[in-house]
């Protein structure tokens, strides 16, 4: 099973390459991430007619998440992350697809840091990190993916030295992280690539792709029942410099039950 997680940066003005890649790449779940389209905007019959069934939880102008089936639909658990009723944030979505449990998350961006839009961030880390220990629990085959908005390590980014403040680096997140990880779960493209310096984002300004001046944000975290049956975790890159492409390229795992 090939699962991928992409941040589209804008569902509907990223459609045509959205598409593409799906009849290029045949992902069999694909988590979307920053769809900037409320509920009704999501292009639920394009997706279909490219052969996918969908979920999604819509913002109007920012966020949003949706996770997409391929011959098949997700049964969905939630579109929520429990501990904040107050939580507008379109940010999570879980459902099930073919017995495994797959969360669909768009983690906040935190700047600038600090100030409150970082303390936000701190404490949805934390519901993140409770709720991945419930699922832990229960003991299934789970999938974390999406856009954490982390830079994990020196390894994950350009220039480490230039980001030091930002909230995609502090200590503070790159903790977070690491606390999630340390309950159980397998970061699957640094598993099977633990000492290469790739990327999964690369900004729009400076030629940042062109220098492959790029950080790496979007990550697939496995559950111990899943982890061992994991083969290949790789960035479709090529996606990156399509015209009128996301600043982000689709990441992705394949594994065998």
């Amino acid at each position: 099973m090939k699962i991928a997680t992409y941040n589209v940066n804008g569902v509907n003005g990223r459609l045509p390459v959205l598409l593409r890649w799906l009849k290029e790449a045949a992902p069999d779940v694909v988590c979307l991430q920053e769809l900037k389209a409320p509920q009704e905007k999501f292009p639920e019959a394009a997706i279909r007619d490219a052969g996918y069934g969908a979920i999604w939880h819509g913002q109007k102008s920012w966020n949003g998440v949706a996770i997409l089936v391929r011959a098949g639909q997700p049964h969905e658990i939630r579109r929520a992350l429990p501990g904040d009723p107050d939580d507008a944030h379109s940010r999570y979505i879980e459902a099930a697809v073919k017995g495994i449990l797959i969360g669909c998350l768009y983690l906040p961006n935190g700047n600038p840091a600090p100030g409150p839009k970082f303390d936000y961030k701190l404490r949805w880390f934390e519901r993140l990190r409770s709720h991945a220990a419930e699922l832990l629990a229960t003991g299934a085959p789970a999938v974390l993916a999406g856009d954490y908005n982390v830079m994990p390590t020196d390894l994950d980014v350009y220039k480490p030295e230039r980001w030091v403040d930002d909230a995609l680096f502090r200590p503070e997140v790159r903790e977070a992280y690491r606390l999630l990880i340390a309950q159980g779960w397998t970061d699957a493209l640094r598993e099977l690539h633990p000492g290469e310096r790739i990327y999964t984002f690369w900004d729009y300004f400076r030629n940042a792709f062109g220098r492959n001046a790029g950080l790496r944000i979007d990550h697939l975290l496995l559950s111990p029942a899943i982890a061992p049956h994991l083969k290949r975790a790789e960035v479709d890159r090529e996606v990156r410099g399509w015209e009128k492409a996301s600043d982000h390229a689709p990441t992705w795992i394949d594994f065998e039950l």
